[in-house]
């Protein structure tokens, strides 16, 4: 008997056939003699609505508040996922993330896990149930609050709860048939990975790829757990997210035995860029306007210098961060101006990034040039530029990103002639 852990977002419990659905999956899965935990998600876009709604009472709901209002969305569907099974003549029970046992930070919005205590899980489980479980959420080991893990916060639950219970796999089902090698949306000839390694995975979450959320990935691999992302709409295999591809993994052209040098490409339009211009070339201004920006708890991710002009002694620094957060950024620069004594600061919010992801790369070393080349035949300019053993990203004008996709797409043979990239509802994500 093997133990699996399950989990299906909202678009796969989007209304009453869709939860039937699911509960047929689940049975199935009992019924091949397997013990089944399930996380849930929200149903549809049922937290955008309750956001939405808290926004109408006040412009700044408190963080409590908002998280109890928060988990109410998967509190629905587990209790509703619950029902179908018991319909379909199989024991399931229901547990909200601190029944669960998932202790977390104090940190309402964006709470981290600390620890699993899954006794209730394992009890149900011993005694033939199906323990359904809602995601996205836990409950604070300080204040003992309820609190929720942010976006992608359920693909989290599920590889924290597999990993407590030493699953053989995790399951996340959404509703595209596992991971591409680019957004179906923009390449729609894009192919389906059979396999791909926890670093390719966490490079691609990073760097936009929004089918796994970085915090679960970065679970899976601390614990060696294998993800296996697939459809819910389809009984098609997915894609394998493992420590090390298997022997004879290949993907475009080339023999059998060769591992592909690119396993994807992503893209991400949700970033913008800060330029502090003419700061002082000294040791600890860097440092000083850094820690300011990271005191804010404000996330940066490419960062680049200019050579100091010798004339001068003043350098500009460039870096980006989300979007959301470049007014407070800008705001907490405006004010260090003084203090460390640089000329100005300039905001752009219309950039993209762009990232080719694959550990075959290491051994190719003709990766950035076909990378650029192909970028330069398809006009798109490149603003900055960040590396990593396995990956090569590029800052460009938003209006380029889609564009260069495409073209980066191609040029690594990447493409498929076959119908792969099916979304069956929802946005694919």
């Amino acid at each position: 008997m093997g133990l699996i852990v399950q989990k299906y977002g909202g678009s796969s419990v989007a209304d009453a056939e869709g939860m039937k659905r699911v509960a047929n999956r689940i049975v199935s899965a009992k019924r091949d003699g397997n013990q089944v935990v399930v996380v849930v998600s929200a149903m549809g876009d049922t937290t955008d609505e309750l956001i939405e709604l808290a926004k109408q009472i006040t412009p700044i709901p408190s963080g409590r508040e908002l998280d109890m209002l928060l988990t109410a969305g998967e509190r629905i569907s587990m209790a509703l996922l619950a029902m179908a099974i018991t319909n379909l003549g199989h024991e399931a029970r229901s547990f909200t993330g601190s029944q669960a046992g998932v202790i977390t930070t104090s940190a309402h919005g964006r709470a981290r896990i600390i620890d699993v205590t899954p006794g209730r899980i394992q009890e149900a489980l011993k005694e033939g149930a199906i323990a359904i479980v809602a995601g996205f959420q836990g409950i604070s080991q300080d204040t003992k609050d309820v609190t929720t893990l942010g976006r992608g916060g359920s693909d989290t639950t599920a590889v924290a709860l597999a990993a407590a219970l030493d699953a053989d796999v995790c399951e996340i089902y959404t509703d595209v048939d596992g991971v591409f090698s680019a957004d179906p949306r923009v390449v729609p000839n894009a192919r389906k990975l059979k396999t791909v390694t926890y670093d390719e995975m966490l490079e691609l979450a990073a760097s936009g790829a929004k089918v796994l959320h970085l915090r679960c990935v970065e679970y899976a691999r601390r614990y060696d757990l294998p993800i296996h992302v697939r459809s819910s709409f389809t009984t098609n295999e997915g894609t394998w997210v493992v420590k090390d591809h298997p022997v004879g993994h290949s993907l475009g052209k080339g023999t059998e035995m060769e591992q592909a040098i690119i396993s994807g490409i992503a893209h991400d339009k949700s970033e913008a860029k800060i330029t502090i211009v003419g700061v002082p070339d000294r040791t600890g201004v860097a440092a000083r306007i850094f820690q300011a920006i990271a005191d804010a708890d404000i996330n940066i991710d490419m960062i680049v210098q200019n050579v100091s002009a010798a004339a001068t002694g003043l350098t500009d620094i460039s870096f980006t961060l989300p979007k959301a957060e470049g007014p407070d950024a800008t705001s907490i620069l405006q004010k260090l101006q003084g203090e460390v004594g640089f000329a100005s600061i300039q905001y752009d919010d219309q950039i993209g990034k762009l990232s080719l992801v694959g550990a075959g790369m290491r051994s190719h070393p003709g990766v950035t040039a076909t990378f650029f080349g192909a970028l330069s035949n398809a006009g798109v300019n490149i603003e900055m530029i960040s590396t990593s053993e396995i990956r090569i990203s590029i800052i460009c004008r938003e209006s380029d990103i889609e564009r260069g996709v495409r073209a980066a797409h191609t040029a690594f043979e990447l493409d498929t002639d076959q119908n792969e990239a099916v979304i069956y509802a929802g946005t694919g994500l």
